[in-house]
């Protein structure tokens, strides 16, 4: 990193905050949001919208967020704005102090909304030169730390970022994941409404079919796009028994995506999804959900040198030849070479041709990699919820 100061150095005048890597770097900056300190691994995304949902993503627990965008939190922070009830990753890296708010949407500033939800944030740091320093040598792992006094014991905080065990091989679902199964009543958002609740007629009637969704760290939007599309959804947690899954009666069955090792999460999960698929029901999955689809058909996961978190991902569409505009967030992949016979790969990411779609053929279940319901196309990949919903009864 362009900005690095190495470890023996005294805390620059000024300085508030620092990211500190396993490796012994240490970078400088201004802290903002919450005092303390995170470990986790220290990713980059190049959205240029949504932070806040970016933040709010299951998906990125155990995550230190640096933003390639320069101007984070211009537009503040609104509560409809986000994709779970608290944030879940661990902190955020900008280059530029977060300004006043210029949107009319806005109820408060990033860094007190931040604040508020106890996540560190750091300002001031070369972006660019951090971004470069992760493509080169991959996601490394690191402490961001705040301190309003400027104090910071740099040796602990290298030995906690050396210590800490990285995400392969991590379990996150089932600390992000719902505690109890219910109904999901979320409306789609209207200007000036927000999203309100859907009618009782809307979200019981028996002319839906029944979603069942498992959570292992959904974000919001999802269900959202189920309802619209025409589903009556309902959520069960990540570690929910074929038994309490059949129950519901459900007329298909969506796997969610969310955070960590996805070989971890399928110890306990692919069993499960492997009764799913013999019972001929329709099953969807999105992200980590397509991850253990594969896993559940024999595939194989392995983690990405730097993994994929943007919202401006191309993807091809083999069937036709289409490409899609997508949002991705994942640092772990299936492998194309494990897919067995039987399994169609389905669509392919143009930036480095990773897998990033599968269809069985004997059955009616397929899934993608990238995130359909962030509409970064903006409508590029709404079709799979159709698709899916569609074909359920």
């Amino acid at each position: 990193m362009a900005d690095a100061n190495p470890s023996h150095a005294p805390v620059p005048p000024g300085a508030t905050g620092c990211l500190v890597l396993a490796s012994g770097e240490v970078a400088w900056g201004r802290g903002f949001g919450a005092e303390g300190h995170a470990v986790g691994e220290v990713c980059f995304h190049t959205a240029m919208t949504g932070y806040q949902e970016i933040m709010t993503d299951p998906s990125f627990a155990g995550q230190i967020i640096t933003f390639t965008f320069p101007h984070i939190g211009n537009v503040g922070a609104n509560p409809d704005d986000v994709e779970a009830d608290t944030p879940h990753a661990l902190g955020m890296i900008v280059r530029e102090d977060v300004t006043a708010p210029s949107s009319f949407r806005s109820v408060e500033r990033l860094d007190g909304w931040m604040k508020r939800h106890t996540r560190i944030g750091l300002a001031g740091i070369d972006t660019r030169a951090l971004t470069r320093r992760i493509r080169g040598a991959g996601a490394p792992n690191g402490v961001i730390a705040h301190s309003a006094e400027g104090v910071f014991d740099v040796p602990f905080l290298i030995e906690q970022a050396q210590s800490w065990p990285g995400l392969e091989g991590m379990d996150l679902a089932k600390e992000v994941t719902r505690e109890t199964h219910g109904g999901w009543d979320g409306g789609v958002w209207r200007l000036g409404f927000g999203y309100g609740k859907l009618a009782e007629g809307e979200s019981k009637t028996i002319n839906r079919p029944h979603v069942v969704a498992i959570d292992y760290g959904s974000k919001h939007n999802i269900f959202r796009n189920l309802v619209q599309a025409g589903a009556k959804v309902s959520l069960v947690p990540a570690g929910a028994s074929f038994e309490t899954i059949m129950v519901l009666e459900p007329d298909g069955i969506f796997l969610s995506n969310g955070p960590g090792d996805p070989a971890a999460t399928g110890e306990y999960a692919v069993p499960v999804i492997r009764r799913l698929l013999e019972t001929g029901k329709p099953l969807f999955g999105i992200c980590l959900g397509h991850q253990l689809l594969a896993l559940a058909v024999g595939a194989k996961t392995t983690k990405m040198f730097q993994g994929h978190r943007g919202a401006n991902h191309p993807v091809k569409r083999l069937s036709d030849g289409a490409v899609e505009i997508t949002s991705m967030n994942h640092g772990f992949a299936v492998e194309r070479d494990s897919l067995p016979a039987g399994v169609t790969e389905t669509h392919v990411s143009l930036f480095d041709g990773s897998n990033a779609g599968i269809e069985l053929n004997d059955r009616p279940a397929f899934s993608v990699q990238y995130h359909p319901e962030a509409s970064p196309g903006p409508q590029d990949s709404l079709y799979l919820f159709k698709r899916f919903v569609g074909g359920l009864r």
